[in-house]
């Protein structure tokens, strides 16, 4: 990927790895739109970051999201890149019954809302040299964590969706990324403090530097093992890395 000279619109940018990437573009002369639920997560991040713009978006209405591109299109023509990062994780309970708006609201956010935003913006980016459309799933896409079971599989249907049209855009000058990050130091499950996972400012440099290359899928060190894990004899790694999950999260 081009990292710089770029117009780069970042979904759930007000925070954690949607921050950090914004920040990093930002500072290599692209300009960068994030967009959020939550204005003041926008505002600080913009007065941090002279120059960079911030639109409110709701990413699980589809009135919002066509509204968001039309604006985009209209303030920013000259974008080329699309990141759809907004997501969502909350524990569940695959073993009993799961909670309704929880099952509805992560589908939503992590799945539906970057189908839909992708949608709204794909035939703009037909048009734009360099053009990315990427998506950051999750080393749990490929590795389920059982205590949160609704949000891993959605990681393994945006993988899916994104191995699909990437194969569809092949040779329409757009390129399809995906971003599977392990875990992070970020409020998703309150893990700004977990010793055990990735320093935020650790992760995007690394991130940035797989993207610098002519990687599909960006993989830092640490989510190698978890992505090379797919195959007929995954499941003892998944279950021991459940176990593991659950002596740190404990039952749902």
């Amino acid at each position: 990927m081009k990292l710089t000279g770029n117009t780069i619109f970042i979904t759930g940018g007000g925070s954690g790895i949607g921050r950090g990437l914004a920040e990093a573009f930002h500072k290599l002369g692209n300009k960068v739109i994030i967009s959020g639920r939550r204005r003041a997560n926008l505002d600080e991040v913009i007065a941090a970051n002279p120059g960079m713009v911030a639109i409110e978006l709701d990413i699980t209405n589809p009135v919002s999201i066509d509204a968001a591109a039309a604006r985009l299109m209209a303030d920013h023509p000259d974008l080329n890149v699309l990141i759809n990062n907004a997501g969502i994780m909350l524990p569940d309970q695959a073993a009993g019954r799961i909670d309704d708006k929880l099952l509805v609201d992560t589908i939503t956010t992590n799945l539906v809302g970057p189908i839909r935003m992708t949608s709204a913006l794909v035939e703009h980016l037909r048009g734009k040299n360099d053009a990315i459309i990427a998506y950051t799933s999750s080393v749990l896409g490929f590795v389920p964590m059982a205590v949160t079971a609704v949000y891993s599989a959605t990681k393994a249907a945006l993988h899916s969706y994104a191995l699909s049209q990437r194969f569809l855009l092949k040779d329409a000058g757009i390129r399809v990324l995906e971003i599977a990050p392990p875990w992070v130091r970020t409020d998703l499950m309150n893990s700004r403090e977990a010793e055990e996972a990735m320093p935020l400012d650790e992760f995007i440099a690394e991130t940035m530097s797989v993207l610098a290359t002519d990687a599909d899928e960006i993989l830092v060190e640490g989510a190698k093992a978890f992505r090379a894990n797919a195959g007929p004899n995954e499941h003892a790694l998944i279950n021991g890395f459940n176990q593991h999950a659950l002596a740190l999260f404990g039952h749902p």
